[in-house]
């Protein structure tokens, strides 16, 4: 079959490549590049790291206040159960402090829940009064109430508070400040939760109509600010004001959680909030993250910073001892533990952050 030429043809296809080549030429001679979608790392935060480690701390919040309602003055079994169920649920709170944004801020709940030092006095004086102690009475003072003043009651100001130790009056405001507390951890689950107000939307439709973050940068730039925030905090507070608090001394009753002795763990669990992020892990579930974007952006960075992370905790982790001992006694170790946090703090500012913010 013989084949002819059409002039019409060629005068079409040199029409079409002129299109084609002006197109180009608008774009900088290059086909623009879709932009990336960072819907899996988002929706994977929100649900499985975010909202389930506020799930855990308000499932172990009701065990506290189960614990202590059930506590009889005397009974040491009962008040080492006390005691492990405030331990147990102060470990999810502290694996929140690197996302305190939404409710637990907008919504008081932070202060409410973990305000420090406490308020000895007032609460002394509550104590003395006729008046009932009850929730709704604790909620007027944010120093007297949460985490502080429950392990307050428990182990006292020298750390060693005995089940026999505490009066009626005391039992009656520690079942009223764990009460407050476990409506504080409700309110705040609830307040991420798909069936309550839903926070975690925000994150996982970022960039659509009805979200907070008007793009998925803005929303994974969020994830990073609050990473630092707790670097900083830990490194530049919880650590540095009782170490060298008086002078470049040691100062104890800056330190947080001393009188459980629980600091150590607190500071560890900050950065394992951190990590939780970072890599989109929380329990048993392991999903996208962070560490995906940085990944395919540069690998090097993500070694980096897990690598950070993992040194930060276990040099908090080899501190000797109580941290009340070791900021008087073993001052290298504190120090090294401090360097390595504040390391990490300095990678999550002046690497990380603008990676995520020059993101397409």
């Amino acid at each position: 079959m013989k084949t002819y030429f059409n002039p019409r043809t060629l005068l079409t296809l040199l029409a079409a490549s002129i299109i084609i080549a002006c197109s180009s030429d608008d774009n900088g001679g290059e086909t623009p590049q879709p932009k990336s979608d960072y819907k899996g790392e988002l929706t994977n935060t929100a649900n499985n790291v975010i909202t389930e480690t506020y799930k855990t701390l308000n499932d172990r919040a009701l065990a506290l206040q189960a614990a202590v309602n059930d506590f009889t003055i005397g009974d040491d079994a009962d008040f080492e159960t006390v005691k492990t169920a405030w331990r147990e649920a102060r470990s999810p709170w502290e694996q929140s402090e690197g996302f305190l944004y939404g409710p637990v801020d907008t919504e008081g709940i932070d202060p409410a829940i973990d305000s420090w030092p406490v308020d000895v006095n007032a609460i002394d004086a509550l104590l003395a009064s006729s008046e009932p102690i009850t929730a709704t009475l604790l909620a007027t003072n944010d120093d007297a109430r949460g985490f502080h003043t429950i392990e307050y009651f428990i182990w006292g100001l020298d750390g060693f508070k005995k089940s026999g130790d505490l009066t009626e009056r005391e039992v009656e405001y520690l079942k009223a400040a764990t009460a407050d507390f476990q409506s504080k951890t409700q309110q705040l689950y609830d307040g991420w939760k798909a069936s309550g107000g839903n926070y975690a939307a925000n994150f996982i439709n970022a960039g659509e109509n009805g979200s907070l973050y008007t793009s998925q940068v803005l929303a994974l730039t969020e994830l990073v600010d609050g990473m630092i925030t707790i670097a900083d905090e830990v490194g530049n507070g919880k650590i540095e004001d009782p170490l060298n608090g008086n002078g470049g001394n040691a100062k104890p009753e800056a330190e947080e959680s001393r009188f459980s002795h629980n600091s150590k763990k607190d500071f560890a669990d900050n950065i394992r909030s951190i990590q939780n992020v970072y890599l989109g892990d929380y329990a048993a579930v392991s999903g996208k993250g962070l560490t995906d974007v940085v990944t395919a952006n540069n690998a090097d960075l993500n070694t980096k910073i897990i690598d950070q992370i993992a040194d930060a905790i276990t040099k908090i982790e080899s501190i000797p001892g109580t941290f009340t001992n070791a900021i008087a006694n073993n001052r290298n170790e504190v120090a090294s533990a401090q360097t390595a946090v504040k390391t990490l703090q300095t990678t999550l500012e002046s690497e990380l952050k603008p990676l995520i913010q020059n993101l397409k």
